[in-house]
């Protein structure tokens, strides 16, 4: 940084440029990576904690990739009631839905998820 300082001060902005856009190009990678390890993160959660009940159905679970009834769901209740049922638990579903450190916004990633 300071030899990209000086070389700025001096006139050199060639250098300056090539920094700046290795940084960026640097920023823009580490963005992706993190991007890419949430959702490898929700999946693993859904693994984890969703996949017994929303894989078979188990319990009424809708099930995974059932786009049309969690569509339906989502359109009825609303996402914040799904994840407060999510949060409370039901009948079925252990509050929490099996995943005890969840924010509500994973429990939002999650319900997409299945959605999809």
């Amino acid at each position: 940084m300071l030899v990209t300082t000086r070389n700025f001060a001096k006139g050199n902005r060639s250098s300056t440029s090539r920094f700046l856009a290795s940084t960026i190009s640097a920023v823009v990678f580490s963005i992706a990576m993190v991007t890419g390890a949430g959702a490898a993160d929700i999946a693993a959660t859904y693994t984890e904690s969703c996949a017994a009940c929303h894989d078979s159905g188990a319990l009424n679970a809708v099930k995974k990739g059932d786009s049309a009834k969690w569509q339906q769901l989502i359109k009825q209740k609303g996402m914040p009631a799904l994840i407060s049922s999510v949060k409370n638990g039901m009948i079925q579903m252990p509050a929490g839905g099996l995943c005890e450190d969840c924010s509500n916004d994973d429990y939002r990633k999650l319900i997409e998820y299945m959605s999809k």
